[in-house]
């Protein structure tokens, strides 16, 4: 084999991965140049695509170069039902009307990441809607109940006395079955999925075929430091403007940049190594890496151009405070006031609710840094950013 073949090899098995089941069996099959089916299920949650979510696309687009068949669950059925896996508590349940207009341009931004003329898609209610009653009692006869409450956040809720719906238990049922109905030989997931990951594995053994390898990747979080999620409003999406993304990216805390190197773009390990080592010794600002992550993801999604100009806008507006009175209006505020106050009685957000989301969400940044204190006063002038589109300039005085 040669050893650019090897390479692919090892980065699919080990860039940004958790944990193989079953590695050797993989390897062996990576190794043997059989073309395998690696299967990925996203529920139509929302709209966008976000950074988290694009994880798994890039580990399928590994797969994809090394000639492997890439086949994606749009999941319009399961949906319905909504994946409880690392929620404290029950999904929303979402209409058809809404789950048709979220996924209306998944295969677009899919295709910002896989070559989409070689993807297989399929929705997954072209099977589960068909399937009896019968058939539901023999797949969840494959379960305990003991199995599914002693899932984390199902004892989590179980022991809080909150409410745990009896459709939540069928998920993993029903994500199982999709890899019976498209004859998966491998799935992927966040490290979230692992149990309905493994449910696969048991439902197409229960069918008579070979149970799927199964693979779990690193999760991201968000912009709030907890696990990046449409519900939680905490994302970077892929098809945000290059500004925003350039944007969000330079407001998350100095802690997280090594985690978004690793999990959100394709550098090399020596690179990886170099920049963590500079963040160490301190020979490289926190600040500068930010602008390089920033930049390498914009240019990923968008390209390097508007890449560019993004990093040029931020550097302009946030460092060399390069501001017109054509650019940014002006409030002139009290030394000392809180920004909440401003924002409201101005009308720069709708309620004082509005106000704490925003920050809960890393959406508010002063002078290019976010603002993580919800009784933030301001001290100098300087530009704020309350979500994507308002920029004020503060005067003090």
């Amino acid at each position: 084999m040669a050893k650019a073949d090897r390479d692919k090899i090892k980065q699919i098995l080990e860039r940004n991965v958790v944990e193989v089941i079953e590695k050797n069996d993989l390897e062996n099959l990576l190794n043997s140049g059989k073309k395998l089916r690696i299967k990925l299920g996203i529920d139509p949650t929302g709209p966008r695509l976000h950074l988290g979510r694009a994880i798994s696309l890039r580990k399928l687009r590994n797969f994809q170069e090394a000639g492997h068949k890439i086949v994606l669950i749009i999941g319009d059925f399961t949906a319905l039902v909504g994946d409880a896996s690392d929620k404290q508590s029950a999904r929303s349940q979402l209409t058809k009307e809404q789950i048709k207009r979220n996924m209306k341009d998944y295969k677009k931004q899919i295709g910002k990441i896989l070559d989409i003329k070689k993807t297989e898609f399929h929705y997954n209610s072209k099977w589960l809607a068909k399937l009896k009653f019968e058939d539901v009692l023999r797949i969840a006869s494959l379960f305990t109940v003991h199995q599914l409450i002693d899932r984390r956040n199902f004892k989590e809720r179980f022991e809080a006395g909150k409410i745990i719906g009896f459709q939540e238990f069928m998920y993993p049922l029903m994500q199982g079955y999709d890899s019976v109905a498209i004859k998966a030989d491998v799935e992927i997931g966040g490290t979230d999925q692992l149990f309905n990951l493994m449910a696969g594995r048991k439902l197409q053994e229960f069918y008579g075929q070979k149970p799927q390898n199964i693979m779990t990747l690193e999760m991201l979080d968000g912009l709030d430091g907890q696990k990046m999620s449409t519900s939680q409003g905490n994302v970077i999406n892929i098809t945000d403007t290059p500004d925003d993304m350039f944007g969000k990216i330079m407001s998350m805390r100095d802690e997280m940049i090594m985690g978004y190197f690793k999990t959100t773009t394709d550098i090399s390990d020596e690179r990886l190594g170099s920049i963590k080592a500079g963040l160490d010794s301190g020979s490289l600002n926190p600040l500068e890496a930010k602008k390089d992550l920033a930049f390498e993801i914009v240019r990923m999604y968008h390209d390097s151009a508007k890449a560019e100009r993004a990093k040029e806008k931020f550097e302009s507006v946030f460092q060399k405070k390069e501001l017109s009175a054509d650019s940014f209006d002006e409030i002139k505020v009290q030394q000392g006031e809180e920004l909440s106050d401003i924002s409201v009685k101005r009308g720069l957000v709708a309620s004082l609710s509005s106000f704490r989301r925003l920050i809960k969400s890393g959406s508010i940044d002063f002078e290019g840094e976010a603002i993580k204190d919800v009784h933030f006063r301001i001290k100098k002038s300087g530009v704020v950013r309350i979500g994507k589109k308002i920029f004020v300039k503060l005067i003090v005085g």
